[in-house]
């Protein structure tokens, strides 16, 4: 999350979950906005190619799209880690967009799209992804791929939203009990680097991060039968934090599998010579999970 710590070893959780910065959508301004009140799953997609800024609730979401869109079939959509932004994604994108439809968007507080006024949930975050698939997707399945905190946003979204979520891509997801690990494994009273990084993470988590959102643990709900892989990192970064860094892997790991129970049709997969970013250390696994979950989707 922080990468201005001084030393490596500190970062190594910190850009586990949340990517850069301690900084300070309105939830209270979106608590009245309601994306299915007048467009759910629109007949009538915005099938641009390009960057282009789309309006939801009020709010400018910076929006990247190409490849063919095909009446029918899943809409991938890519979800940056906490502290990133789209242009991250766009290699990933590029690749994908061979043979799909693709979209990544910065969610507010990110690269171009608007600053949160105020806090946000995990719910006023999924209004905002709502009104955006109502645009970029209309009736079409989407096939929802998150890296790190956009994992944990995706995994948290699907279970209440399976009417159009087809399935699910977790590139070494934030875990659903990040918080009480965090608190666990490196107590209160701890008075080296790793206090630090207990600090700055709490924080982070209370919503002191660029897009304002308090990321709270939960239980991992159903999202029904849809197909869903989880991908963890293979290199064990986490074990650079001084003293508690193996009871941290150990954590990401348990917390991998907690995923699964998203669907029994999950399945994890090791990559071995990636760490926490995937998507650019092991592009390839990324390519062709993505791309078996779509098919899969699909029907195919």
């Amino acid at each position: 999350m922080i990468r201005s710590l001084k030393t490596a070893t500190l970062t190594a959780l910190a850009a586990t979950a949340l990517g850069t910065g301690l900084v300070g959508c309105d939830e209270d301004a979106l608590d009245g906005f309601d994306p299915l009140a007048s467009s759910s799953q629109k007949a009538e997609v915005d099938t641009f190619t390009g960057t282009k800024e789309i309006e939801v609730g009020g709010k400018r979401v910076n929006v990247s799209c190409t490849g063919e869109f095909a009446d029918g079939e899943p809409v991938i959509v890519l979800m940056h880690g906490g502290g990133d932004a789209l242009d991250k994604l766009a290699p990933l994108q590029k690749t994908l967009a061979t043979d799909h439809r693709v979209c990544s968007y910065d969610r507010l507080g990110a690269g171009k799209s608007a600053k949160p006024d105020g806090p946000q949930s995990f719910d006023s975050t999924g209004k905002v992804l709502t009104g955006l698939l109502d645009e970029i997707a209309g009736q079409n399945p989407v096939v929802l791929a998150g890296h790190s905190l956009g994992g944990l946003i995706a995994a948290r979204y699907a279970p209440a939203h399976q009417e159009r979520v087809a399935g699910l891509v977790l590139m070494d997801a934030t875990p659903a009990t990040m918080v009480a690990d965090i608190s666990k494994i490196i107590p209160a009273s701890e008075q080296g680097p790793a206090a630090q990084v207990r600090a700055q993470n709490l924080a982070i988590f209370a919503g002191q991060n660029p897009e304002k959102l308090v990321i709270e643990d939960g239980p991992v709900k159903s999202a029904g039968d849809i197909p869903v892989e989880v991908i963890k990192h293979g290199q064990p970064y986490l074990a650079a934090v001084p003293q508690y860094g193996d009871k941290l892997e150990q954590a990401w790991t348990a917390g991998q599998r907690e995923w699964l129970e998203l669907s029994d049709a999950a399945k994890l997969t090791v990559a071995d010579k990636a760490g926490h970013y995937i998507y650019q250390d092991t592009p390839d696994i990324a390519v062709k999970t993505i791309k078996d979950v779509t098919a899969k989707a699909s029907g195919a």
